[in-house]
This record gives structure tokens, sequence and C-alpha cells, in this order.
């Protein structure tokens, strides 16, 4: 499962003078707003672009008013953004072009796939919008290919609406290049920080696509497609040998497909070749991964595996087309643990059928599940999903809501018959104490920092973290709270 939350990160310019220059800027919201991820997608035009260069901003503090200043230099932006970052994306789109006329600009990503003729009206700043996958369509324009020959894009012409014919999703990924070169010539990999995570870490992926159905999910349904292509476990393997010589300081890889294990054959195919280079790693896994093919990847140095539970109501997995049942996943955890693999378990609260028993039921799961550590969320419905038409079609979206605030905290913007939203972002709050205060919890993240002194100074940067963000969490459900009450009429 993919929590399809960004962070700003913009994607920068090729050297001054250069013909083209290839850049990127995209928000990246993240639930718990203190993990840092890779811009992945950017670093393969990046790595296919000559002269190209892959500029992060927010990990590397660079500042809007320094990404302004350097894109007066080049002529070609690529701007990676999201539905809650969209309207800031446009703001600096449109400085970027007062400062430089005669730079062109493309927005990429799941929020303009969806809504290009919405995106181009919203801000003709944008010169054209690349739908799904974009490795090739920004390459193309950049090397000279006229936009009516381009594959996957949509621009305005003499102020109609043009869709050139979707892309081929791109089948030989082994063709690509390499990620982890590009951060190494861009990137500087001790500014991305994940808290389940070792630090540093390098993130990549293996494979794109995903044939799980789930209703909520954003990926599959607009960028990579359902279909799941698998790059060579050669090409794998010769990748992570590079990049254990470029990387010596980083402790642990992560392979952030949108489902890593899905096909055993090709996951203990990857392991074989994985074992001989004696790296730590982690990954994304499903419930439905058996106890040989876990353990095939606890034997060539899996740690942890990121796996989405969402409820623990079997109903509501059925309604998000989970294709995963409560039981299954008991038992997914329990050989985890028999065989040594961490699990951070990511729950959802606010999918199509939640109630307040629903809500018990999923905080009295997890409880029982004991993981190392959760992610709570909520339900967002992103355009381009499946969920999105369901609650815009039933009416559960709130009007007039925001997925985030202005400090890029959740807000809540669906609700249902006798659960209001306030409800819903109040239970994150108690999802999250209820499972972090247990005696059981506090003992082992204290025994933890007992015996190990770079994790105690870890654990304890992270408590400061987690109890800054609680606190205001906490201040956020009772200012709805307060709202709510104001707005309820006064009875006589």
């Amino acid at each position: 499962m993919r929590i399809s939350t960004e962070a700003l990160v913009p994607v920068g310019p090729p050297p001054a003078k250069s013909k083209v220059t290839g850049t990127r800027y995209g928000w990246r919201i993240q639930p718990a707003c203190w993990k840092v991820w890779y811009p992945v997608w950017l670093a393969y035009p990046a790595g296919l672009l000559e002269g190209s260069r892959l500029l992060d901003a927010p990990p590397h503090h660079v500042s809007g008013e320094e990404t302004i200043q350097i894109a007066k230099d080049y002529e070609f932006l690529v701007l990676f953004t999201s539905t809650p970052g969209f309207p800031g994306d446009i703001r600096l789109a449109r400085a970027i072009k007062d400062a430089n006329p005669t730079i062109k600009i493309a927005f990429v990503g799941p929020h303009v796939t969806t809504l290009p003729e919405k995106s181009l009206r919203e801000c003709p700043a944008i010169d054209f919008v690349c739908r799904k996958e974009f490795d090739f369509s920004t390459v193309d324009f950049a090397n000279g290919k006229p936009l009516a020959e381009i594959p996957g894009i949509s621009f305005l012409k003499d102020g109609q609406v043009v869709h050139n014919p979707d892309a081929p999703q791109v089948q030989d990924l082994d063709a690509l290049p390499h990620v982890t070169e590009i951060y190494k010539r861009d990137l500087d990999v001790t500014r991305y920080n994940v808290p389940f995570l070792q630090y540093p870490f390098v993130a990549l992926y293996t494979t794109r696509g995903c044939p799980a159905q789930c209703t909520f999910c954003l990926w599959p349904q607009t960028l990579s497609g359902h279909p799941w292509r698998k790059r060579s476990t050669d090409d794998v393997a010769r990748e992570m040998a590079r990049a254990k010589e470029l990387f010596p300081g980083v402790k642990e890889f992560f392979f952030d497909d949108d489902t890593f294990n899905i096909q055993k054959a090709r996951t203990v195919e990857l392991c074989a070749k994985l074992k001989p280079l004696g790296l730590t790693w982690s990954c994304t896994s499903r419930v439905t991964t058996d106890f040989e093919t876990l353990k095939a990847m606890k034997e060539a140095g899996c740690r942890l595996l990121i796996v989405g539970y969402e409820s623990g109501d079997p109903q509501i997995l059925k309604n998000i087309k989970k294709g995963a049942t409560v039981e299954r996943a008991r038992q997914f955890t329990k050989d985890c643990k028999k065989l040594g693999l961490v699990v951070h378990g990511d729950f959802i609260l606010g999918l199509p059928g939640e109630t307040h028993e629903t809500i018990n039921n999923t905080i009295a799961f997890a409880k029982e599940l004991d993981v190392e550590t959760i992610q709570v969320s909520v339900a967002h419905a992103y355009p381009g999903t499946e969920l999105y038409d369901h609650v815009t079609k039933n009416g559960f979206m709130v009007a007039g809501s925001k997925m985030v605030d202005e400090g890029g905290h959740q807000l809540v913007h669906l609700e249902y018959p006798g659960l209001p939203a306030d409800d819903i972002l109040g239970a994150v709050h108690r999802f999250y104490d209820e499972y972090y205060f247990r005696p059981k919890a506090v003992f082992r993240i204290l025994r933890r920092a007992a015996f190990d002194g770079g994790e105690r100074k870890r654990l304890y940067k992270e408590a400061k973290m987690f109890l800054k963000l609680r606190s205001a969490r906490n201040k956020l459900v009772k200012q709805h709270n307060r709202a709510a009450a104001e707005a309820e009429p006064v009875k006589a």
C-alpha cells in the first residue's frame, strides 16, 4: 500500500547556458510531517537528459525565492505536483514565469494526470502537462520534439485544450537509468529521514504498477497503472552493488515499490542475488506474502516491511477491495515476528463503511498485532480514484474541505451518516495515544534505547517530534470540536 503523500521537492535545472533545463518542484505532505522521501520519479528523466539537474529544495534548504533565481538561467522546468500542493505549486510557476518569461514549464504527477484541462486553465504559466508516466515525454520536449508529436501530453492551443493520445507504458524498465547515480550527482542523502528506517537511507524502485485494486490508492489508478512491470533481477543487483560503492555510509536501502514482493518467484530470485552483497534493506509488502518468501527475504538482508493493514474490520476491507483478510493479516504478522522481520503498519480511518464501532475494532486489531511502529492516516479521496467517485456520488465529501492545513497536518474531508469528520480526526489522535502509551509499547522503545547508543539518540529526537506533532494534532482536534459546538443551534 502506498500512502500518496508528498513533501515540497523541486527538480532543478542543468548547468547555466545548457540547451535544456530539466526541473521539478512538488509537494509531499507527510501525515506526520517529519518524513522526507526521495524524488524518485523525477530522477528518471533527469538521468535520461544530459546536462539536467535534480533539485530537491526543502531538505536541501533551498527556498522558493532561491528556486526562482535558479530558474532564471534555464529553459525548461518539470514540476511534480499533487492535489494538496497544487495551489502552492502554481504560485511558484507564475513567479518563475514572471522572472523568466521564456522558460517552458511542464507539470507532472497524479493531479494533472487526472485533471489536465482544469490544471492548464487554472494556471496559464503551465505550458503543458504530462499524463501518467512522464519519463520520455519530458525528454522528448527537452530534445526539441514539437508538442503535437509527443504522446501523453495535454496543452492549450488557441484557447482549446489538446489531449494527445496516451503514451505507451514503459515496459523495459532496465532501459531506464539507475536513480542512485542521479542521487550521488545531485542530492545529499543525509538530508533524507524516515523515522522507522535506519539513517541514512536510500530509496529506489525495482518495479512499477500494482495489480491490486484498492479503491483509495492513488498511484496505480493515475500515474503508474495496474499492470505490473519489473526490472530484471540482474539489473537490480547491479544497481545495488554500485550503490553500495557510491554510498558507503548508508545504513539501509528501501525498495519503495507499490508492492515489492507480490510475485514469489521473482522475489526469491532477487533475494538470491542480493544476499551476497551483504546489504540491509527494507520494502513494502502485502499480508498475502507467505512464510517461505519472507524467509528468503530475511536471509537476504531484509530488515523491515511497510504493510498496509488499513482496517481491522472485515467489511471495510471488502468495501475498499483490499484483497486481504484480517485472518491473513494475523498469520502474516506472526510469520514476520517468528523470522525477526520488523513491521511498520499503516492504518486508515474514514474509509467507506466506517463507524465508531469499526474504528474501535481497528484500534483493537492494531494493538493485537502489536507491530513495531504504526502510521494512522485519515482517508483522502483523490481525484482519479474509485474512492473519489464513490464519495462524490454518495455525498460523503465535506463541502469546502481541504486535505491538509497550512502546516501540512491532515484534515478530514470525508464524513458519513453518524460519523462526523471531527470524530474521525479525533479518532486518529486517540489511535496513536492508545497504541504508543501502552506499557508493552513503551517498554519496547525503552529497551531499544537502553541497548543501542545511536538508537537512543535517534529515539530521543523522534520522541520530541512525535510529542510536538501530538500537541499540534490535539490542538487541531480541540479547535474543530469548539467550532462544531459553536455551530450547533441553541435549543430553547
